[in-house]
């Protein structure tokens, strides 16, 4: 295959393509840099394609292509992009509009924000309808929304149909948001790390019921996701993109027993083992922004492979057979990596220092209790995991801690300190030494600042120091979670959902505290970040 032809993840033959990208090109209106070029995509009815890779590489924007959208500053400026046939870019924006829903239809990361917190679920499943299936009846559109919530096993009932969404916990909202994606019948579905932030528990029933839905009504699906783990457990084929394009495709299973890229093989490896017994390795450096990708192999520059050729030319695709396709010159030398060195838990404190000292905490939400003598204590250079399914008490327990939830007895203090339930009531040494990472980063950063901004108002609040002083540390901040100093200049709509959560758990470390309190703060990371920052 030549360089001009564009690899295509292939469909399986017995499967009638439902999705059909060929040769995507999408490109930045002010630069004209491409954000995706070389795009082929195929997708059969019933079938998953796991679309994965890091943080602005190009997974969503493929994503919402299908839907019709491009990104802020975008245009697609070649190649086509079919489904069932027919072509997006050949409509009109209403005839693409009536596609969205209807014929393509789409989960998103965060349900929270995706439903409207002042309808009840009745009227957001009957619009649904209404705009899609206008033809159904009222009777017919009743029966189809309490059906569709059935089908990702939730309640029908109408007291169920009354809630509004702050009435349901996360995995609830998630699956009234598959419910509301299904409920048209589409033939194309694009799922948006809809499981990011969802306990274990709660996720495997999630995949278990968008996979099983997929193949009852025979629907294509498209699961982009930065989650390795996830996609091994429900995509029936895998395709990897690095800085806008697809470097690696193949079986899921092919993909994950014989990996040929060498990113793909360490995105691999920054995967947790839970037994322990395997290093975690972090990718070094980080992907090229549009504006400043290399000549040659786009991954050359963090590849210990990389020769001359590579830092040269873009490399063609390789056909490993089976529709194993790869973009790489050094295939052999990839399969037989060698070991590196990398992070591995120990599993103890490397400090006899208390930090801190929970004891006998109790602590009540809306005048039920939700908490029981819980005590525990926290070393320094220590690492305690708490874990447990949604609704455990996890995040109450670190909202009590960091001050955020003040309905609480017990005692907490902070090396000796004892501390107020209340932040409020607490010094502002106290505030500054326990910093809180929200799980949710679309929520936590103020949209109207920068990057640098946010960093910056932290620092000048616990370090008051001189601008030119203040911007040399927001970049070393940026820094420590793989961020370049260019994102300083960037708003969070700018940003990817890892991108948004590297820069809150920057803005938390800038305050150099004793103790910091994350709340799944890796649920929106890709693997290599995560194990960066492990």
């Amino acid at each position: 295959m030549s360089l001009a032809e564009t690899p295509e993840t292939e469909a399986p033959a017995t499967a009638p393509v439902a999705v059909e990208v060929r040769n995507l090109r999408i490109e930045l209106l002010s630069s004209h840099k491409d954000i995706v070029d070389e795009i082929g995509i195929r997708i059969g009815a019933g079938e998953v394609l796991g679309l994965v890779g890091e943080s602005g590489s190009g997974k969503t924007t493929v994503g919402m292509s299908l839907l019709g959208y491009c990104r802020p500053g975008g245009y697609v400026s070649g190649g086509a992009i079919l489904i069932d046939g027919t072509d997006l870019a050949g409509l009109a924006e209403a005839e693409v509009r009536h596609l969205r829903g209807g014929v393509v239809s789409y989960i998103p990361q965060d349900p929270g924000t995706a439903l409207n917190p002042a309808l009840r679920l009745r009227t957001q499943l009957a619009e649904q309808l209404a705009a899609h299936r206008a033809q159904m009846s009222a009777e017919d559109r009743d029966r189809r929304m309490r059906e569709a919530l059935e089908e990702v096993l939730l309640p029908s009932e109408d007291s169920f149909l009354s809630r509004y969404p702050h009435q349901l916990s996360g995995g609830q909202q998630q699956r009234v948001a598959i419910a509301m994606a299904f409920a048209c019948r589409p033939h194309v579905i694009v799922c948006d790390e809809p499981t990011t932030g969802l306990d274990v528990t709660t996720q495997a029933r999630v995949l278990e019921t968008v996979r099983d839905l997929c193949r009852t009504h025979r629907v294509a699906a498209l699961y982009v996701s930065h989650d390795l783990a996830v996609v091994a457990e429900l995509a029936d084929r895998v395709a990897v993109m690095y800085a806008g394009r697809i470097v690696e495709s193949a079986s899921r299973d092919a993909l994950f027993s014989s990996p040929r890229h060498p990113y793909t093989k360490r995105l691999l490896r920054a995967v947790p083992d839970i037994a322990g017994e395997r290093v975690v390795l972090g990718i070094p450096g980080r992907a090229p922004l549009p504006s400043a990708r290399p000549k040659g192999c786009f991954f050359a520059p963090r590849c210990s492979f990389a020769r001359d050729d590579c830092r040269e030319t873009f490399p063609p695709v390789t056909d490993l057979g089976d529709g194993h396709l790869v973009r790489c010159y050094h295939v052999a030398d990839a399969q037989a990596a060698r070991e590196e060195a990398g992070v591995k838990a120990e599993g103890r404190p490397s400090s006899d220092e208390l930090v801190l000292d929970v004891g006998a905490l109790n602590a009540s939400y809306e005048g039920r209790r939700t908490l029981f003598e819980i005590s525990l204590q926290v070393h320094r250079d220590e690492c305690l995991a708490l874990v447990g399914e949604s609704g455990s008490g996890k995040t109450t327990l670190a909202r009590c801690v960091s001050g955020l939830h003040k309905d609480w007895t017990g005692s907490v203090r902070l090396r000796d300190a004892m501390l107020a339930t209340s932040a409020r009531k607490r010094s502002a040494e106290a505030r500054k030494e326990i910093q809180y990472v929200f799980q949710n980063p679309y929520a936590s950063l103020n949209p109207r600042r920068s990057v640098g901004q946010t960093i910056a108002r932290q620092l000048q609040l616990f370090f008051p120091m001189d601008r030119r002083k203040t911007a040399v540390r927001v970049g070393e901040c940026l820094e420590k979670v793989s961020l370049s100093a260019e994102a300083a200049g960037r708003f969070p709509d700018q940003l990817s959902g890892g991108e948004r959560q590297r820069v809150a758990i920057a803005r938390a470390l800038a305050a150099e505290p004793a103790l910091l309190v994350c709340d799944e703060v890796t649920s929106a990371l890709d693997v290599s970040v995560q194990a960066a920052i492990v």
